[in-house]
This record gives C-alpha cells, structure tokens and sequence, in this order.
C-alpha cells in the first residue's frame, strides 16, 4: 500500500552514527579475510558452515539496516493535518523516535519520525511507507513462524526460528501472532472467487463432522467440579470440521464395493477404473462457532462454487440427525448416509454371533454389506429384528441387533446405494474422515497437547489454510487487511506553507 503522501526529503543521519553500510563492508571483507585464513583452512567444512551462516545472517541484518536508514526518518515537513470522524487537528509537535523490528536476519533499529498532538496516538509516515506490522516481529518474520506453528509443536517453532534468525520469541507471543494471523480467516473466503474444477467433475460433494481437540485446565484460582459420571479428566472441546470438493462421477457396482472393502479377489479390481482425486478441497473447522454456524460457511461456499446450481449437490454425513436435519434445511442437497459408519453397525451385529477376526463374522458382514448396497435396507431390517424375536434373544446381544436396525431404519431414505453406485455418487465420507486426521488430529491431538481456545481456533484455521494450498494467498491478503486496519488511506496530509 502506497504511503498518504510521498516524503519532500530524507535528511542523513544524525553527525556521529557509523552507518549500517560501512559495517556491512567492514564485515564482509572480515569474512572474505577469515574464509582464506589459515585456521579457517585447517577447519572441517561443517564448522566453517557453521561460522559463515553466523556471519552471514549478521551481514544480511546490516545490510537491511543500511536499506532502512536509505529510506530516511520518514521527516514529511513541519506538521501534519490528521483528519478525525468529524475534526482535523495539526499534529506540530515532532520528535525523532527509534523502534527496534525483529526480522529474518535478527533486529534492526529504526529511527523515525513521529508527529503528536496533545491526547492523540503519536502518527509515523516512515512506518507507513515501509509498511510496518504494529507488533515488533516483520511479517515475513510472522510469516514463518506461523508456517512452522501449523506443521509442529509450538516449540519447534521457536526452536526453528532461532535457528535460523538467532532470535528467541516468547511462547505467549507466539499464540499472539497465531491469533492475529488467522483474523483475517473468513473475510479471505468471503471475497476470494472459485478456482475452477475439469469440466468432468460435475458432483459437489459437501462434508460434516465432529473432532475433539484437548483444553487446558481450567487455572487453580477457578472453583472445582466434580466430574460427572463418565466426564474425564482431561477436557476436549469439539471442533466442527468441514470438507467442500468437486469430483468426477465414479460408477460402480455393489459387488466391486463389496470386493474392496473384504478384499475377496483382490486381483479382480485391475479392470476397474481409478477412484477420481477431489478436485479444489477445501476443509477448515472450528472449535469456537458451532455446528449451525459452520454449516452456514458450507453454505457460502457452495453457493461461491456453484453459483448457478449446476452441478449435483451431495452431503455425505455420520447418521447424526440434528447435523442432518442442519443440512437438509439450508441445501438442496442429496443427503446420503457414510457407509463407514453403516459398516461400525454392520460389525456390531456380525460380532453378536461369531467372535471378532473369525471367517464366519467376516462371512456374516459381507453377506449383510451387499444386500445393504443392494438397496435391501428394508428386508436387512426386518431380518434383524426377526433373529431377536425367532431366538428369543434377551439382554445385551438383543440390544445391539435392535439399535442396529433401528440405525438402519431411521436412516434407509439416505442408504439407497444401489442408485447412488449408478449415478457415480459418494458413498463414504473419506474426506472429511481424512480432514478430522489430518487437520485436528494430527496437530492437535499429539501426546501431551493442551490448548487454550483461542490459540487451538487460530491454529485450526490457518493450518486448514496450508492443507487446502491458500496459506501464501491468505498471507498477502492478511497484510492488506492489516495495513488498512493501521493506516486507513487518507487519515492525515502534509501542511503545505
């Protein structure tokens, strides 16, 4: 962003201050001197790679500084007339201040000048025109902490970034770079356009679910609870985690289904064609809004992808009936149960009769699994509770074969596989199944994680921004939003006498 007005001067600095130029010469020829000495000579090449990136990272700061004290104090004239909601004010009281930057290449000072009026925030052009964040780390700084934080521990970010900087950042500064990174999170899908998909990909396939991610406890001086039964020690908090794709049709039949899912004849699946990669994925959650409010961002972005409500619209969820109903009433959309979770019944009931891992309870979940896929949900049902009441089942084996039937019948109106197979829809939530792990699990969930609410959102959010391929264009379109937040565009002028 171009400064409100360009500078009328840049003076040198004050008499006495050796400049960073000189410095930067003066050290690199110590460099060159020290690379062709004796004893540099005589060193293995790991410890002179090491000295050099020390060097080399201090030359790199002095020449930054150099740069910074080329562009001036920032000195635009006399004073300045800063324009307020309903008044202006000459701000005529001018001081030279100095602000340190931690960069890439370690700290650099910078001295600027700042304009004040009585009762009024001090304004500084020179921070304008360079574009400064107002936290003390530059973005590109920022930047990279907030890439590591995504993939890592928060404290080997840290550990990367002093590595690479010989820069220490405090861990709460940290959360409070992760939490002001991701602010920008729903303004950039709001206003960014759909990439777009192959012509073949004519199946928007749209996903829900729920993942646990661990809290902090709550601190000492809060009173205790008692846990409540089957309440565990360690608190998680569920994140609302979505997952929105375009994907080409992919006909099968019930058997092929069946064949890959119990690997039958696993040499029998050459003739059948390639599963179609998603095409443009998006996922993101969030651990602060709830089920309602994600389900409208599936909303918003649906409609960004599919304006005109072309393409075949497709909800594939986990059975929960409130998140289907959520869905139902603000899509038109194709809701079809994930036969994931068809297969967990199937399993329950398979192991009711034969124990687990034996040929007859695979025998006996095959049977069922194609008859489902078959559309034969009705007679799948009825069967179920037929074997309750023909062997006079009781107790716990009663119980499981009764909820799975009724599972199978609150459900059987999105369990008609047959037709979904042959018009190449989805059938398994693969995606967001896929999302939860990569997205929550994997980052938030390893040994020992807790996290506060707000620096577990922050994290979600932009390491959904990096999974989805959108972490450089968010970060571009971040620093615009910041700058504006800052220096809103025509806040101030130079007196002209």
């Amino acid at each position: 962003m171009a400064p409100a007005t360009p500078f009328l001067f840049a003076p040198p600095p004050p008499p006495g201050i050796v400049l960073a130029a000189q410095q930067a010469r003066d050290l690199f020829s110590s460099l060159e001197c020290w690379l062709s000495s004796a004893p540099a000579l005589a060193l293995p090449l790991h410890l002179v790679e090491q000295e050099q990136q020390i060097k080399g990272r201090q030359l790199q700061r002095l020449l930054l500084q150099a740069h910074v004290q080329q562009r001036g104090t920032g000195d635009v004239g006399p004073a300045l007339k800063v324009l307020q909601s309903s008044s202006c004010s000459l701000f005529t009281h001018r001081r030279l201040q100095r602000r340190t930057l931690k960069t890439i290449f370690g700290p650099i000072e910078i001295d600027r000048m700042g304009y004040s009026h009585l009762g009024q925030p001090s304004i500084h052009p020179l921070d304008e025109a360079l574009q400064l964040p107002a936290r003390s780390f530059s973005y590109e700084l920022q930047k990279r902490l907030v890439q590591a934080a995504v993939q890592g521990p928060l404290r080997e970010s840290i550990d990367r970034i002093l590595d690479t900087s010989g820069l220490t950042v405090p861990m709460r500064s940290l959360e409070q770079i992760l939490q002001d990174a991701a602010q920008d999170f729903d303004a950039f899908y709001a206003q960014r356009p759909a990439d777009p998909s192959s012509p073949a990909a004519s199946i928007l396939v749209v996903a829900v679910d729920c993942k646990g991610i661990p809290i902090v406890k709550p601190p000492r001086n809060e009173r205790s609870v008692r846990r409540t039964k089957g309440q565990k020690a360690n608190r998680k908090k569920m994140a609302t985690v979505a997952a929105v794709f375009t994907r080409q049709p992919w006909i099968r039949t019930p058997e092929q289904v069946v064949e890959s899912l119990f690997r039958v004849h696993p040499k029998t699946n050459n003739d059948q064609s390639p599963p179609p990669k998603p095409e443009n994925k998006r996922v993101w959650a969030s651990l602060v809004k709830g089920k309602a409010a994600v389900v409208d961002e599936v909303v918003a972005e649906v409609h960004r992808r599919d304006p005109d409500a072309r393409l075949t619209l497709v909800a594939v969820t986990d059975g929960e009936r409130a998140l289907q109903i959520l869905v139902s009433q603000k899509l038109n959309v194709i809701l079809i149960l994930d036969l994931l979770h068809v297969m967990e019944k199937v399993w329950k009931a398979a192991h009711v009769f034969h124990p687990e891992g034996t040929p007859d309870a695979e025998i006996y979940a095959r049977l069922m699994t194609h008859r489902i896929l078959e559309g034969n949900v009705g007679q799948v049902v009825k069967g179920l509770r037929q074997t309750v009441t023909k062997r006079k089942l009781s107790g716990s084996k009663a119980k499981i074969l009764l909820s799975v039937a009724a599972y199978f019948h609150r459900n059987r109106d999105r369990m008609r596989y047959n037709d979904y197979l042959a018009q190449g829809l989805p059938i398994a939530s693969g995606s967001v199944e896929g999302a939860c792990k990569n997205l929550i699990k994997d980052r938030m969930e390893r040994s020992g994680m807790r996290w506060t609410q707000l620096t577990a959102e922050a994290v979600v959010k932009l390491r959904a921004l990096y999974l989805s391929g959108d972490f450089n264009t968010y970060w571009d379109f971040h620093i615009r939003e910041d700058q504006q937040r800052l220096y809103p565009p025509g806040r101030w002028a130079v007196v002209v006498k």
